[in-house]
């Protein structure tokens, strides 16, 4: 399927049904879809983000990932209120992104429009992705400083994890791409490539632990993932954030996205997002 048709039909759910929620305000794409050509063909292992903005500083839960009309979705509420004005946009690197260009699905009032053709024209300055820049740095040493050596095992890892893992971000911010979150280090390693950085980019997979692992070692840990991922997705009951990332539904995400990655010889970059399913799952069972 055609990326600008696995829109048209997130769309169609956002006519239907967002727009009927109580407090609806505006509704926009979001993620790795924004960043490809309308003509490209979307990855099966991918899904489209819509982020439903609403009028309500405590939206509902994330709604997750869910087929409709054979594309998987995945819904996220925002409170109107983290989208203040363009320059809080413009210097938050989760958000900007998704509004350097025309990419707001429903809009009744206009205001989100506006904001968004406001946020493309600053976007590339300096100033601003500096600021970006800062913030995703300052994410990282958060993260680091949040380590709680008291915490369950699968915890600490999380957080370990998404620290190290932050330091693709900055590149990326840096380098006007895509933040991504599940192949944060192939795109890291692209942009190094092009910028004849390559070298570098080893420094970031000894960070993360798997510089020196052969394909077979991360095919034999994402065989354990499987049987580990099968099990947590049918007991889960506590509402936990990334519930819907341990579903069936995302297991085309998580276990087949992973063993694409392995099959197109990225086994080091599908390791972080394996190691973030397995902690997850782990944080379920216990």
């Amino acid at each position: 399927m055609l990326v600008q048709d696995a829109k048209a039909i997130a769309r169609q759910w956002v006519i239907e049904e967002a727009q009927t929620i109580p407090d609806f305000y505006a509704a926009y794409y979001a993620g790795s879809t924004t960043w490809l050509a309308e003509n490209a063909l979307l990855p099966a292992t991918s899904d489209v983000d819509i982020m439903v903005v609403v009028d309500d500083p405590n939206p509902l839960e994330k709604l997750g990932k869910f087929i409709y009309r054979n594309v998987l979705l995945e819904v996220a509420y925002l409170p109107k209120d983290q989208l203040p004005s363009p320059h809080a946009i413009l210097g938050d690197y989760h958000l900007a992104g998704s509004f350097r260009q025309p990419n707001i699905i429903l809009d009744p009032t206009g205001q989100l429009t506006k904001l968004q053709a406001a946020v493309s024209q600053e976007y590339a300055k300096r100033h601003w992705v500096t600021r970006r820049c800062e913030q995703a740095n300052q994410r990282v040493i958060e993260r680091v400083q949040g380590l709680n050596p008291s915490a369950p095992l699968h915890d600490q890892i999380t957080t370990w994890l998404f620290a190290v893992g932050g330091m693709p971000h900055v590149l990326l911010v840096a380098g006007l791409q895509n933040p991504t979150v599940r192949r944060r280090y192939l795109a890291a390693k692209e942009l190094l490539e092009g910028y004849g950085h390559v070298d570098f980019y080893e420094t970031l997979l000894d960070c993360l632990g798997c510089a020196q692992m052969n394909r077979q070692q991360v095919e034999d840990h994402l065989a354990a993932l499987a049987k580990v991922f099968d099990a947590a997705k049918e007991v889960i009951k506590t509402p936990l954030f990334f519930a819907a990332d341990i579903s069936e539904n995302a297991r085309v995400v998580a276990i087949d996205g992973s063993r694409e990655l392995i099959e197109q010889g990225y086994h080091r970059e599908a390791l972080f997002w394996m190691v973030a399913t397995y902690s997850r799952c782990q944080m379920v069972l216990y």
